[in-house]
């Protein structure tokens, strides 16, 4: 477990139960004393949270570290993903990180290697840059609050190209992805046609669901990346219809 994960499932417990001592941290994430010391001060430092006689104590977050970094679903499934999708990117590659939780965990691992980060989602932007990573491309545009994500107007080719499109959505079937905001999905799609690869990253829990409307047609899905609980009669359906297909 990275350094970058390890702080960010440090906060997403101090969010859920308030107070950890040093013990606990120890054994939640398998360390040593010393390295739960370590990430303590460092959190601490940096104001994310509050150290505390023997541990640490959670502090009041902003409303977008909270909507995008406390509330995440299958927690461990989306490591897993991430961590695999990860593995696909290699040294001076470009890559396209969408928004939602599971990107930010991508951006987890792929921050600090040699790979430029093309994205359009603030707070994934943000941890990159707090973490040094040497090139990221921001997408400019029109903020968007409620989505942490910039918009752009233009509504001409995209001018970003990418070795690898990460993305996600809501829904997953034999016809392809299914995404529920159409604003989100329209600047993705100028997005992807400019992309060599094109990788869904998606929870097991998603599969064979239509939500939303149908954003990519299966036959332009390079690879799913999915959860090794992922039901077995719908990964084969997949399968059948030439996808291929991860299990995390």
């Amino acid at each position: 477990m990275n350094e970058n994960y390890r702080h960010r499932r440090l906060l997403q417990l101090l969010l859920e139960k308030k107070a950890l001592s040093t013990t606990e941290i120890v054994e939640q994430f398998e360390i040593s004393p010393a390295t739960a010391r370590r990430d303590i001060n460092k959190l601490a430092q940096q104001g994310r949270l509050k150290k505390v006689r023997n541990g640490a104590e959670s502090i009041q977050s902003s409303p977008i570290d909270y909507q995008y970094s406390a509330v995440i679903h299958n927690l461990d499934e989306k490591q897993r993903i991430a961590q695999a999708a990860s593995q696909l990117c290699q040294e001076g590659d470009s890559v396209i990180l969408t928004c939602g939780s599971t990107m930010q965990m991508l951006g987890d691992y792929l921050c600090g290697r040699k790979l430029q980060i093309i994205t359009n989602f603030i707070p994934l932007a943000n941890k990159l840059i707090e973490n040094n990573h040497e090139d990221i491309v921001i997408m400019g545009g029109q903020y968007n609050r409620n989505k942490a994500i910039t918009l752009s107007l233009n509504q001409n080719e995209s001018p970003y190209a990418a070795n690898i499109m990460f993305t996600s959505g809501k829904g997953f079937t034999t016809e392809g992805l299914y995404k529920t905001d159409m604003i989100i999905a329209n600047s993705e799609q100028r997005l992807s046609a400019k992309s060599a690869k094109y990788v869904v990253l998606l929870d097991s829990t998603k599969l064979g669901q239509q939500v939303g409307m149908l954003f990519t047609e299966l036959a332009r899905i390079d690879l799913l990346i999915t959860g090794k609980e992922a039901d077995v009669e719908i990964i084969e359906k997949l399968r059948n219809k030439g996808l291929e297909i991860i299990l995390a």
